[in-house]
């Protein structure tokens, strides 16, 4: 089990959370959720050891799988080593074995190696390399590249191996900050899997919702300057919260209106005859004067896309015998397809496979090398790319204020603060400097220049990544409501199945087109 013992951490004057006390049990899954800033990975980073509290402390198990973030560790270790090093003391004991029989032999070094053979039989050494194996192959990593330096992966698979070394060596805990980050569907069902199996006592950060709701067995929340604990899934917890936050606000009025009938009573009677029934009012008022009520930290952004000003043609893309590459290889290779006026489009695959490379030809920020992207009739595009950096140069010294101004000419400054306020920039947080903007931020940005655009395409890369399950909610009953056309691409399944009505699917065979939703493109490909 871990227990946390009166954990608290604040920055300055602002308390995350506050005395903390919870035991995490084996057997049951928890997610830690929370708004961006409120705390998630902060308190995930104590349980891991690698933050300091401003007060209280942390117990663990002895052997505890953590997703590590920092792959230039591990760039020059074999793949299937990266994996091993997840069972610190069989590694340790392998990595002293190799070196002692490249020494001299003696008694003393004899004895010394029969220790480590007990060590590594203990944690079943001999085997590890076919448990390590089989967690790469599970999770998408062929054989061919076990043998090879983790920095000569891709990015994606990089991570992948990381995922895998947390999940080596039958951990009594697992501590996992956004695992699926960097896995396609087929990978995530996986580990859905793999940790429904898990026996230890788990717990994750996600903003995958789908993903949480499938894995989860428990949900810590921070919020009011705490953790709760709830039973039950992501969308439990929701229901659960929301019932109790509600009684409590009942109940808050309720003694508000009680308490202004006693002051009512005390304030006529207070200099007459009813001397004793005046002071038991007085007392009750003392009694039911009612707690202040910590105001929750979530946050909530309005996300709703303007009405076009026009609408497109029927075909609002023609795609013909397109072919893209990049050094001498080829992600799309002959691709043919048609975007039909109100179609919402999910794209979904491994990265790597072509994706990105798709929408920005079709938003124009890209040529092909071969084929056509041919546009329908007044076809307007807002785009949405997954590098953040494209849209919005934080290295430019300017405001969010004024940079959304640019984005739209003879926009009046009201409207300007409106967007901005529905996408939580309030008060002084809509004049931040580019400069000072988090990762969500920046994406919330990009999405409030789309809302103060009036088009009729929507085309976004990975909109998701960097915003909170709150805001990823709020993007898809934005998507579901745009009159227009939209195309989306994302790992988000819930994102994609609240949205998508046809699937574009970047598979190992190639592009295919499916339509009908998220689910029947599952049900077909038995995913």
């Amino acid at each position: 089990m871990i227990h946390l013992k009166g954990i608290s951490k604040s920055f300055g004057s602002r308390i995350l959370f506050e005395n903390v006390d919870l035991t995490f049990f084996p057997g049951n899954r928890y997610g830690l959720t929370g708004p961006n800033g409120a705390g998630k990975s902060t308190l995930l980073r104590i349980v891991m050891g690698f933050e300091e509290p401003t007060s209280g402390s942390v117990v663990l198990p002895q052997r505890v799988g953590i997703l590590r973030q920092d792959i230039h560790a591990y760039a020059q270790m074999r793949v299937i080593d990266a994996v091993l090093m997840g069972n610190a003391r069989l590694w340790s004991a392998l990595e002293m074995r190799d070196k002692l029989y490249e020494g001299e032999m003696s008694d003393a070094v004899g004895i010394r190696l029969g220790e480590l053979e007990e060590i590594i039989a203990d944690e079943n050494g001999y085997m590890a390399e076919v448990a390590a194996e089989e967690l790469l192959e599970g999770i998408g990593i062929g054989r061919e590249f076990h043998a090879v330096p983790l920095g000569k992966l891709p990015a994606d698979m990089q991570f992948r191996t990381l995922l895998c070394q947390a999940l080596f060596g039958e951990p009594e805990a697992l501590l996992l900050d956004e695992p699926t980050n960097h896995l396609d569907l087929s990978s995530i069902s996986w580990l859905e899997e793999f940790l429904h199996q898990f026996k230890g006592v788990l717990i994750v950060v996600s903003h995958d919702r789908h993903f949480l709701n499938s894995v989860t067995t428990h949900i810590a929340d921070i919020d009011y300057e705490t953790c709760i604990v709830y039973p039950g899934n992501y969308d439990d917890m929701v229901m659960a919260k929301t019932s109790v936050r509600s009684r409590a606000e009942l109940e808050a009025k309720s003694k508000e209106k009680k308490v202004a009938q006693l002051r009512e009573f005390v304030a006529k009677f207070g200099a007459g005859t009813r001397a004793s029934q005046v002071q038991s009012r007085l007392r009750e008022i003392q009694r039911l004067q009612p707690q202040d009520l910590k105001k929750s930290n979530i946050q909530r952004p309005y996300i709703r896309f303007p009405h076009p000003d026009k609408s497109s043609g029927e075909t609002v893309f023609r795609i013909n015998k397109l072919h893209k590459g990049y050094d001498g290889q080829e992600v799309i290779k002959g691709l043919a397809m048609e975007v039909h006026r109100g179609d919402k489009i999910g794209v979904i695959g491994n990265n790597g496979r072509g994706k990105t490379t798709l929408l920005k030809m079709m938003a124009g920020k890209l040529s092909p090398d071969k084929g056509v992207v041919e546009r329908g009739h007044q076809v307007e595009v807002s785009y949405f790319p997954q590098v953040h950096g494209e849209a919005v140069d934080r290295s430019i010294k300017m405001q969010a204020f004024d940079w959304l101004k640019t984005q739209r000419r003879e926009v009046y400054d009201q409207e300007v603060r409106s967007v901005l306020g529905k996408m939580l920039f309030g008060g002084d947080d809509a004049f931040k400097e580019l400069s000072a903007l988090s990762g969500g931020e920046t994406a919330r940005l990009i999405l409030a220049a789309m809302m103060l655009i009036p088009t009729n395409t929507l085309i976004l890369d990975e909109p998701n990544n960097h915003l909170d399950l709150e805001a990823v909610s709020a993007l898809a009953w934005g998507l579901q409501e745009f009159e227009g056309t939209v195309i989306v691409a994302s790992h988000d399944r819930d994102l994609i199945a609240s949205v998508a009505t046809r699937i574009v699917a970047f598979e190992e065979e190639g592009i295919n087109i499916y339509d009908g939703s998220l689910d029947d493109y599952l049900s077909r490909t038995r995913r």
